[in-house]
């Protein structure tokens, strides 16, 4: 480790918490409907998508109208995504004439990207036309991420609100999140990307002569945009194979250290909105100290672990860090932060391939994906799933000090308890089920390229990774078969919508409820008691599940590497 590494870490850390109230406070002004400086250029264009589509924005809906539209727009954007990709060899904007996808590649991609997940089993250079990048992915990127902060809002008008019946309008959060926010930035970071070198044209292959004289072909194609959006909503599928390790995507140190900005900014601000929305800016800033307590200690398990370097290669008179699988352009201080940053949040983007990292190294991100990526977490959806661990954590808390568990004014009942519970089980239980599964079958046995822990680790991997809607992989694993593709469109549906439909019960339930004034008794959820109740209840409901699977694959997998065994 170097100390411009670690000064690397504390300047981004910095700059995130710089901007976590200015973003919080443009995001409190979405929450709540209030007018922006952009309304004035945009307010036209939201007030036609309402008369078009017959839409009152002032009409609020109940937790299951709020879930039911939520699925419904779901479910037509995945069906258009299917068709898009399937026909694809017929549709235009195809210059390197590319055949539609086979059944089981539409199916796992159209689900992949309709739930931010953006898993990818495929080369997007050498499978997807410019049209599908456009209408059948980058869509999603702007809808699923406008979904899951439109998903987060309402959780907090549960928590806000005295005895209502209504969580807010699902078409209007999901219009003016896009509108007022993913999209104008989005534009802006798109031209910076394009100023840095990353190509944004409707061109296809360009040949080129190298210095070596080689005739060489070069994909182009609209990728600024997509990286744009791809960064800013977590979503992390890449218009290049390499994804982020891709010059085209990520041509700079600063391009790199922007990128890694913009999968965190919106989630810290949210801790902020969430914060003012419940009349107390302190809860906002104790659930993302939580949040940071998780983060940095995982960037400095993964930093060290990837600059002691591997020490099978140490006996053989090779000293320094781990460079394997890493851009010389970066690193290892910023691949290793860019590996936790993006599966601390959904986002799943990476600059370094996580396959090649140390076996504990490569632990911490498979670790942040089994907590339920709630260490920032994905738009919206980090914020919500951390909140589910805040409702058992205050119930813990509750059951110490003998009375009726609050939080930020609400008592949290068994009602909130077994839906909080349901919505935490789905990750154990779909995550293990299915590497147990694919561990025993033929079909799932054939995919990993490795043998022993590291390839129990890449089938470990990619089901949190699907699971979490994350979307990273060790990236040893051929994934791109039938059974792969099914059972993981599979697991990525199961880990987005069997979590948002009791976490919108919750947020039903408590905005029902009166809000009860804090009192002596009252077990405080501001201070550094709290900050430690909460991160010791992600670790032990979230980690604890998984320490079988990790001692199978990771810890296994170092204990071979340092005895110099191979697998």
């Amino acid at each position: 480790m170097t100390v411009q590494g670690w000064m690397l870490i504390l300047l981004f850390v910095g700059v995130l918490i710089a901007l976590t109230k200015p973003v919080g406070l443009w995001l409190f002004a979405l929450y709540e409907g209030r007018r922006t400086p952009l309304h004035g250029v945009l307010g036209p264009v939201e007030r036609g998508f309402y008369r078009l589509a017959g839409i009152d924005p002032a009409v609020e809906q109940g937790w299951r109208r709020y879930a039911l539209q939520m699925l419904m727009f779901n479910v037509a954007l995945l069906a258009l995504t299917y068709a898009v990709l399937r026909l694809q060899g017929m549709l235009p904007g195809n210059p390197q004439g590319l055949p539609g996808l086979a059944p089981h590649l539409a199916f796992d991609t159209a689900i992949s990207f309709t739930t931010n997940t953006n898993w990818q089993s495929y080369g997007g250079e050498s499978t997807m036309s410019n049209l599908s990048q456009m209408l059948g992915l980058t869509i999603h990127n702007f809808l699923s991420a406008a979904t899951g902060i439109a998903l987060a809002f309402a959780l907090f008008r549960g928590f806000a609100r005295r005895e209502a019946k209504a969580i807010g309008n699902f078409w209007a959060d999901v219009t003016r999140v896009t509108l007022y926010l993913l999209l104008p930035v989005s534009i802006v970071y798109a031209v910076f990307l394009i100023a840095s070198g990353v190509p944004q044209t409707m061109a296809g292959v360009v040949d080129v002569s190298t210095l070596e004289g080689a005739r060489q072909s070069i994909l182009l194609g609209p990728v600024a945009s997509q990286e744009a959006i791809k960064m800013l909503g977590t979503n992390g599928g890449g218009f290049y194979n390499a994804n982020s390790a891709h010059p085209f995507e990520n041509p700079t140190a600063l391009t790199n250290f922007v990128q890694m900005l913009s999968i965190f900014v919106i989630g810290f601000g949210l801790t902020w909105t969430f914060g003012k929305a419940v009349g107390n800016p302190r809860q906002g800033w104790a659930i993302l100290a939580a949040m940071l307590l998780l983060f940095v200690g995982g960037v400095a398990v993964t930093y060290a672990q990837e600059a002691a370097g591997n020490p099978l290669l140490h006996s053989l008179g090779v000293a320094g860090g781990n460079m394997e699988g890493k851009e010389v352009r970066f690193g290892i201080a910023a691949s290793a932060l860019f590996s936790v940053v993006t599966t601390a949040a959904s986002c799943g983007a990476v600059n370094a391939m996580h396959d090649s990292f140390t076996p504990l190294g490569g632990m911490i991100p498979l670790f942040n994906m089994q907590l339920g990526e709630v260490v920032i977490g994905g738009v919206g959806a980090g914020i919500y799933g951390f909140l589910l661990f805040a409702i058992l954590a205050v119930f813990v808390a509750g059951l110490m000090v003998g009375r009726t568990p609050e939080y930020v004014g609400k008592k949290i009942e068994a009602r909130e308890v077994k839906l909080a519970v349901l919505a935490i089980a789905v990750l154990p239980l779909a995550i293990l089920g299915m590497t147990a599964l694919s561990a025993v079958l033929e079909p799932g046995l054939a995919g990993p390229l490795n043998k022993g822990p590291h390839g129990f680790s890449e089938i470990l991997y990619a089901f949190t990774s699907a699971v979490g809607n994350n979307g990273s992989a060790f990236a040893g694993l051929t994934a791109n078969t039938p059974y792969y593709n099914g059972l993981l469109g599979v697991a990525m549906w199961l880990g987005r919508f069997f979590v948002i439909v009791p976490m919108l019960a919750i947020a039903g339930s408590l905005a029902a409820k009166k809000v009860v004034p804090a009192s002596a008794g009252s077990f405080p959820t501001t201070g550094a008691l709290w900050i430690g109740l909460l991160v010791g209840i992600i670790l032990i409901l979230g980690g604890l599940t998984f320490l079988p699977s990790l001692a199978l694959g990771p810890i296994a997998d170092h204990l071979a590497m340092i005895r110099g065994q191979t697998f």
